[in-house]
């Protein structure tokens, strides 16, 4: 009779010798897989910044829309001032010129400033206003005679003529400016003078006054008014 002999010592010395490790295919697909997932993650976030950015950008676009569309229901009560929502100045046309040479207003240019104005007063004073309008450009020009710095002066005392026809006392007929307007005025008009770049067909149409809207971009810090005295507005130097 023959006896099976099991060599059980031999099989545990093999399986001792031959302890469990990870293939190097199996390490190599386990970090693929980790990379994926961290690249996967990686891409939603930015893809979720981008899309945040972008409606972001969407919203503040349609709030400049909605702005210009306001000043150009404004501008409709006054014939001959247009919006030109391209480049987001208000033209106004032949309704302020300014004779060759000269920087006042006469008188009904200057009644007519003293009631627009006011109107974009309004709108800057809204929350759509102070979100998205930074300032009021009050734009010179001059006609191509004479030189260039000559014009450059010219046009800049254009600028501040306006001003000037604004912080003037009013006519009989009208209303004055409340104190607080005109330091909304201070705070939201700056002047510029463009001599005679941008001229337009006649000497005549050349010699404007425009003002340039100066939106905020989307995320653009906002202004803070400087502290100064509220009704410290002084008097016009202009001779």
């Amino acid at each position: 009779m023959f006896t099976r002999l099991v060599k059980v010592g031999a099989r545990a010395r093999d399986a001792a010798e031959k302890p469990f490790w990870i293939s190097y295919a199996d390490l190599m697909t386990a970090l693929m897989v980790l990379f994926l997932v961290a690249m996967s993650v990686a891409l939603l976030a930015v893809t979720k910044k981008i899309t945040d950015q972008e409606r972001r950008k969407n919203e503040h676009e349609q709030r400049i829309e909605q702005l210009l569309d306001r000043v150009e229901s404004v501008t409709k009560n006054f014939p001959g001032v247009r919006l030109d929502r391209e480049r987001r100045v208000i033209d106004f046309g032949a309704q302020v010129l300014f004779e060759r040479n000269a920087y006042h207003l006469q008188g009904e240019q200057a009644r007519l400033l003293r009631a627009f104005v006011p109107e974009v007063l309004e709108i800057a004073e809204t929350d759509l206003g102070k979100d998205v309008l930074k300032r009021v450009v009050i734009e010179g020009f001059a006609d191509p005679s004479g030189t260039y710095l000559y014009n450059l002066n010219l046009s800049l005392h254009r600028s501040e003529g306006v001003l000037c026809a604004l912080f003037a006392k009013p006519s009989a007929n009208e209303a004055p400016l409340a104190a607080e307007q005109l330091g909304q005025i201070r705070d939201l008009f700056l002047v510029g003078g463009y001599s005679f770049n941008n001229a337009r067909k006649t000497a005549a149409e050349s010699r404007r006054v425009e003002f340039r809207l100066e939106l905020y971009a989307v995320d653009e810090d906002h202004l803070v008014p400087p502290s100064v005295p509220a009704e410290n507005f002084g008097d016009c130097q202009l001779s």
